[in-house]
């Protein structure tokens, strides 16, 4: 609707927020919650945490500083924060048993299917049309595709509380869930926001981490992080962190595994993040061997694709070098060094010199 539309009333308002709710379910989202757009402490916890260096090469956390934590940046006049979440735990899945082989490629459960930018982005747009054609006003649908506090407005709007792994909880959903938002310039009743902190004593978050990345509760220092290490760094793994990332070649859940409110998530009905290509329970030398082109059509419209071939391959490398001694292994490190790049061609030295340490 243009800006010259009618405002809505009040009463006309009240109505919109209950019916929310309902459209919000119809489109395949558990819940969703409405607040204001002033991020309050956690404005000065971002502060913070960029003055100590603990983005690493995310630069644009820094570039963005001041957008994250001011809505009105990225629409003009808004006055609400709708956020949803949406579960992504597939069925059938046993994640344990996977880190438990290390023969196999643990991969983040939320990248085992689509890329969920493509399922809540269009749905997520459906509802702010929706919302337009109701009441007016203006809005804008975001899904982690621009600079925004999403687990401080989670918090505010009521889905849950931040843990001490600095993920959004819910005791009904663990943290088993991805988030959206609607900026919109219409004034929403506000929902109440979590208060309390139900993690209480509970500590084991900090302690599953297998690289020691967390400073403190609710204190990540992304560079030691392995979701950081395999995803968003485009350069060597560092050498102390490659034996602690196991047979993590895509991100990691450990800190998510071991959370006493996991256990009563929900696995996922949405189908688009059903596990493609059996990336639930692939074999790291299988994977290892995919060319270009096969990796290529085989990650196209999945998560998967953000580190690219290069750090696909480097991920992969350090995997298999953790995994017991195999001359297949062996053979196909020595295979691939004919044609990896030098950043890629280190991490398999070092993949095959740990294999040569295991020889029998």
């Amino acid at each position: 609707m243009s800006d010259g539309a009618p405002p809505a009333s009040p009463a006309a308002l009240d109505a919109l927020r209950r019916r929310l709710d309902g459209w919000a379910q119809a489109l395949g989202f558990e819940a969703l919650g409405v607040t204001d757009v002033d991020a309050g402490p956690h404005r000065d916890y971002l502060a913070q945490w960029l003055a100590q260096g603990h983005h690493g090469s995310m630069l644009w956390m820094e570039r963005h500083e001041a957008l994250r934590s001011d809505p009105t940046g990225l629409l003009p006049g808004a006055l609400r924060v709708i956020s949803v979440r949406m579960n992504y735990r597939p069925r059938d899945d046993n994640p344990e048993a996977v880190l438990a082989d290390p023969r196999k490629a643990y991969i983040a459960r939320y990248a085992l299917g689509r890329d969920y930018h493509k399922v809540l982005r269009p749905r997520l747009a459906r509802l702010a049309e929706r919302m337009e054609r109701e009441a007016g006003g203006q809005h804008r649908a975001l899904t982690d595709s621009a600079p925004l506090l999403e687990k401080a407005y989670g918090e505010k709007a009521g889905l849950g509380w931040i843990g001490k792994n600095t993920l959004l909880l819910n005791r009904e959903a663990g943290s088993w869930f991805l988030l959206g938002e609607i900026l919109s310039t219409l004034p929403l009743p506000i929902d109440d926001p979590s208060t309390g902190d139900p993690c209480g004593t509970c500590s084991r978050c900090l302690s599953a981490c297998p690289t020691d990345a967390f400073r403190g509760p609710r204190q990540l220092d992304a560079r030691r992080c392995l979701a950081y290490q395999t995803i968003e760094n485009k350069g060597p793994i560092p050498e102390d962190l490659r034996r602690p990332l196991g047979n993590r070649i895509f991100g990691c859940d450990d800190c998510q595994l071991v959370c006493p409110f996991t256990k009563f998530s929900r696995s996922t009905e949405e189908g688009d993040f059903a596990p493609r290509h059996d990336f639930d329970r692939s074999e790291l030398l299988e994977l290892f061997r995919w060319d270009e082109a096969t990796w290529s059509a085989r990650t196209a419209g999945s998560p998967l694709r953000r580190p690219g071939f290069e750090g696909w391959q480097r991920n992969l490398a350090v995997g298999l070098g953790n995994a017991p001694f195999d001359p297949a292994i062996v053979a196909a490190l020595r295979e691939r060094m004919e044609t990896a790049s030098p950043m890629v061609r280190e991490h398999l030295s070092w993949a095959l010199a740990e294999q040569a340490a295991k020889a029998p």
